[in-house]
C-alpha cells in the first residue's frame, strides 16, 4: 500500500525519531501544480511516504490511523520497522510499538519498545530505548525524553563505543563503558554529561564520579580533557600529566598540559593553535620555577626561572608570496630531556635544525610557473653541551632566486639563478677566546642552460653549460678585528649526460637496464682564502659545504658541494648502470653501480669523501619490494683500491597483518682523525594474539658498543581501547644527566582523547 502526502520525520541529535503523521493539504502544496517532485534513490519523492504492514485501519470515531503486523515505512530515506503504528488525529501523537528500529541515511540506527511524538516533534520519549551513531558509538537507556530539538536526556542509562556483539552474534561485555543515572546530551553545547557515572572495564566498576562529562563524539571539536599520561623515572619520580583542551571558537584552541612530578616542581606545557583566513600560528610553551637537578633527580644551586618556547607561523599574502617565521629559545639547554619534552626538534620552517639545535627564523617566499624567489634570516641556539652559541653565525639576509626567462633558446631551456647571504660572528670557532669571528657576504648569480635529444634508436643525450659569478666580501680576516678583503671568481662548465635504456619483457616482469655517463669540463673554480693556519697554510672559506655525501643521489650533480664556497674543476667523467625490475603482481627492484673519474687528484674533496682521487670510490645501491608491507633498502661505497666499505646505510620498513617495524643501519668515516660512526636504530610491535602484543626501540651506538635508548612494552588493544605500558633505559650522558629508566603508561580510549594507535 502506498500513500502519498506528507510524513513528519525528525533526526535529533544523537537520538532518533519518526513520525508517521496523517496528510496535511497545506504540507502537500509545498510542491507547485503540475510539477512533479523529483524521486529520490528509493524511487520517492520528498512528499512521498512509503507504508506497508499486515494491516491498515482507520477509527474515524476516536480519530485514530493504525498500521499492525510488520509495520515498514520509508520517507526520506529513512526505514521504520515496528510491530505497530498509531497516529492519534485528537492529540496529533505518533506512537510506534514493539521491536521499534529506525535506519537513517547515514546507517546509524536506533531501537526501543516504544517511542512517543507530538506533532511538533518538540517533545518525545522513548522506553527500552538504545542508539548506534557515527564512529559506533552505543548508548542504551531505560527511558530517553527529548526535551528540545537540541537536548535528549536518557535514564538509567550506558555509554560505549565498544562492540556490544561477539562475532557469532552472542552478547559480549564491552571493553569499557561508563553507566549512569542520567546521560543528557547537548547538540548546542556539544556536550555529553553524566550524573553519578560509574567507569566499568569488562563490566567490573573501577571508577566513581558524581559528576562527569566529554565532548559529543559527533562533535568536531570540543573542550575537554585528554587522554593523561602516567611516568614514574629516575629523574622526576612519579609523573602525572593531565592535557585540557579549551576550544574558544572553530578556529583557535589551546592545550594546557600541568606535569605533576613527586620528587621536582610541577611543569606547565601549554600549546596555542589558531588558523586565519590567510594562515595559521602554531605556539608552544613551558615554564617551571625550580631548582636544578642532576639526573638521579638531586637538586641543587638555588631556583630559578625555566622555560622554552617552540613557536611557528605560516601565512599567504596573495597566490604567490607567502611569509613565514618560528622562534625557538629555552633557558635550560637540558631541560627538555629532563621534562621528558618531545617533538622539538622538527621543522617549522624552510630552515631546519640539526638535533638538540634550535633556529629561529623569518622568511618571506614568491612562486609562480616560471620564477622562485625566497629571502630570510636566522639564529641559531645549541643544546650540545660542546656548543658555544658566539660562534655560531647570524645568517640574514638570505637570498635565492630561479627565473626562467625563455621557455626556448636554441631548443633548450634557460634558467637564471641568484643566491646572496650575509653571515656575522662574534667568536672564531676553536680559535682563543675573544678572537672575532670572521663575517662574510656573498653575492651570486648563475645561468644554466640544457637540451634534451633522443635519436630514433632510444640514445638519449642532454647537453649542458652553466656559468657562475660569485662575489665576496669578508670582514675580520685571519681574526684581525676591521680587517676586510674582497674577492671574485668566475666559473664555468659544459658538458653532456648520455643513457640508453633498454627495456625486456620476461615472464610476469619488465626489465629496465640503462647505461648512463656524464662527462664535464668545469674551470675558474678558484677558492677564497680567508687567512692561514698555525703551520703557515692557506685557510678557504667554507661555510656552507663542510659535508658532502656521495652517493646515487649525488654521482651526476654539477656541484657535489652541497653549497657554493666550494666548487669542482677539471675534467671529469662519471658513469653508472641502473637496473630496474617490475613485476606485474607489484612487486618491484632496482639496482644502480656506478663511479667517478677526473683527470687529476683534488685538493678540495676531503680524503673521507670518495672523491679526493682521479678514481673515486664505488657506489652501489639496491632498492626492494619482495612483498606487499615490505621494502628493503640499502646503499654504499666501496674504496676504490681495495673495495672496502667507506660508508654503508641499509634499512627496512614492514608493515604486516601481525605487526609493524622498522631497521635502520649507518657507518661511515667521519674524518681525519675522528674514527668513524656506526650506529643502529629499530623499532616496532608485534601482536601475538588478537588484543596483546609487544612494542620495542633500540638505539645502539655500534661505534661505542653502547646503547643509547632501549624500549620494550606491553600493548593491549581492542576495537575501543589501546593501553601502552613501556620500560625505557636512556644510556646516553647528556651534560650532567646520565643514564636513566623510566615507566610510562598510556591508556587511549576511543572518542575519549584521540584516535587508537597514537604514539
Amino acid at each position: 500500500m502506498k500513500l502519498v502526502g506528507i510524513t513528519a520525520l525528525v533526526f535529533a541529535g544523537g537520538l532518533a525519531f519518526m513520525a508517521l503523521a496523517a496528510p496535511s493539504a497545506a504540507l502537500a502544496q509545498a510542491t507547485p501544480a503540475g510539477q512533479a517532485p523529483a524521486p529520490g534513490a528509493d524511487g520517492l519523492t520528498a512528499d512521498q511516504l512509503y507504508l506497508e504492514a499486515d494491516s491498515i485501519s482507520r477509527d474515524e470515531a476516536k480519530g485514530l490511523t493504525i498500521a499492525r503486523g510488520d509495520v515498514r515505512a520509508r520517507f526520506q530515506g529513512r526505514t521504520l520497522t515496528a510491530d505497530e503504528v498509531t497516529f492519534e488525529a485528537s492529540t496529533r501523537l505518533i506512537r510506534a510499538r514493539g521491536k521499534v528500529r529506525i535506519i537513517n541515511p547515514d546507517r546509524t540506527a536506533q531501537f526501543a519498545e516504544e517511542i512517543v511524538l507530538d506533532q511538533s516533534l518538540a517533545v518525545g520519549a522513548a522506553a527500552g530505548f538504545a542508539v548506534r551513531s557515527e564512529g559506533q558509538i552505543k548508548m542504551a537507556a531505560a527511558s530517553a525524553v527529548r526535551r528540545s530539538e537540541t537536548l535528549n536526556e536518557l535514564n538509567q542509562a550506558i555509554y560505549t563505543p565498544c562492540e556490544v556483539c561477539a562475532k557469532n552474534g552472542d552478547p559480549k561485555q564491552p571493553s569499557w563503558s561508563i553507566q549512569a543515572e542520567r546521560i543528557q546530551q547537548d547538540r548546542e553545547r556539544q556536550v555529553v554529561s553524566y550524573r553519578n557515572a560509574v567507569i566499568r572495564v569488562r563490566g567490573t566498576p573501577v571508577f566513581y564520579l558524581p559528576v562527569f562529562w566529554h565532548p559529543d563524539p559527533q562533535a568536531e571539536r570540543r573542550s575537554g580533557f585528554l587522554t593523561p599520561a602516567l611516568q614514574t623515572s629516575g629523574r622526576r619520580g612519579l609523573s602525572y600529566e593531565q592535557p585540557y583542551v579549551h576550544v574558544f571558537n572553530p578556529s583557535a584552541d589551546l592545550t594546557v598540559s600541568p606535569q605533576f612530578n613527586s620528587q621536582v616542581a610541577p611543569f606547565l606545557n601549554a600549546h596555542y593553535r589558531q588558523r586565519f583566513r590567510t594562515g595559521a600560528v602554531d605556539v608552544r610553551g613551558g615554564f617551571t620555577y625550580d631548582r636544578d637537578f642532576d639526573g638521579d633527580g638531586d637538586a641543587f644551586g638555588d631556583p630559578t626561572a625555566r622555560s622554552y618556547i617552540l613557536a611557528s607561523g605560516a601565512f599567504a599574502l596573495t597566490p604567490e608570496w607567502k611569509w613565514g617565521f618560528s622562534a625557538e629559545r629555552t633557558s635550560d639547554t637540558l631541560l627538555f630531556e629532563k621534562y621528558d619534552i618531545g617533538d622539538v626538534y622538527v621543522a617549522r620552517g624552510p630552515f631546519v635544525p640539526d638535533d638538540r639545535r634550535l633556529i629561529s627564523q623569518l622568511y618571506a617566499t614568491r612562486q609562480t610557473a616560471k620564477s622562485w624567489f625566497s629571502a630570510g634570516a636566522f639564529s641559531i641556539q645549541g643544546l650540545r653541551p660542546e656548543d658555544d652559541d658566539r660562534t655560531f653565525p647570524q645568517v640574514g639576509p638570505f637570498v635565492e632566486g630561479r627565473f626562467e626567462p625563455i621557455s626556448d633558446l636554441a631548443g633548450g631551456r634557460l634558467r637564471l639563478r641568484t643566491s646572496g647571504v650575509v653571515l656575522t660572528r662574534d667568536t672564531a670557532p676553536g680559535g682563543p677566546a675573544g678572537t672575532p669571528g670572521l663575517d662574510s657576504r656573498r653575492a651570486t648569480f648563475e645561468a644554466d642552460w640544457r637540451r634534451t635529444l633522443t635519436s630514433a634508436g632510444g640514445v638519449r643525450v642532454a647537453v649542458f653549460g652553466n656559468l657562475r659569478g660569485d662575489g665576496y666580501n669578508l670582514g675580520d680576516v685571519d681574526g684581525a678585528a676591521g680587517r676586510t678583503t674582497s674577492q671574485g671568481r668566475a666559473l664555468g662548465s659544459a658538458g653532456a649526460d648520455i643513457s640508453m635504456p633498454l627495456v625486456r619483457r620476461t615472464g610476469k616482469a619488465l626489465v629496465v637496464i640503462e647505461p648512463t655517463a656524464q662527462v664535464v669540463a668545469s674551470a675558474g673554480a678558484a677558492l677564497i682564502r680567508v687567512g692561514r693556519d698555525a703551520t703557515g697554510a692557506p685557510v678557504y672559506l667554507n661555510e656552507d659545504s663542510a659535508t658532502v655525501v656521495f652517493d646515487e643521489t649525488s654521482l651526476f650533480r654539477l656541484n657535489r658541494f652541497p653549497g657554493y664556497d666550494l666548487t669542482e674543476d677539471g675534467l671529469r667523467l662519471s658513469l653508472a648502470t641502473r637496473a630496474t625490475i617490475l613485476w606485474d603482481d607489484g612487486r618491484r627492484a632496482n639496482f644502480v653501480l656506478g663511479r667517478s673519474f677526473r683527470s687529476s687528484d683534488s685538493g678540495v674533496f676531503s680524503t673521507t669523501s670518495g672523491l679526493s682521487r682521479k678514481a673515486s670510490d664505488w657506489i652501489v645501491a639496491a632498492e626492494a619490494e619482495p612483498m606487499q608491507g615490505v621494502s628493503l633498502f640499502a646503499r654504499t661505497r666501496l674504496d676504490g683500491d681495495d673495495l672496502s666499505v667507506r660508508r654503508a646505510e641499509a634499512g627496512a620498513n614492514v608493515s604486516l597483518k601481525r605487526g609493524s617495524g622498522y631497521f635502520r643501519y649507518l657507518k661511515e668515516e667521519t674524518g681525519p682523525g675522528s674514527g668513524r660512526r656506526e650506529n643502529a636504530d629499530l623499532g616496532g610491535e608485534v601482536f601475538f594474539s588478537e588484543n596483546w602484543g609487544v612494542t620495542a626501540y633500540g638505539n645502539r651506538d655500534i661505534s661505542a658498543s653502547a646503547w643509547v635508548i632501549r624500549d620494550i612494552g606491553i600493548v593491549y588493544r581492542d576495537d575501543c581501547t589501546r593501553l601502552d605500558i613501556i620500560y625505557r633505559q636512556e644510556d646516553l650522558q647528556v651534560g650532567r644527566l646520565g643514564s636513566s629508566t623510566s615507566v610510562n603508561i598510556r591508556l587511549t580510549l576511543a572518542t575519549l582523547g584521540g584516535p587508537l594507535g597514537a604514539r
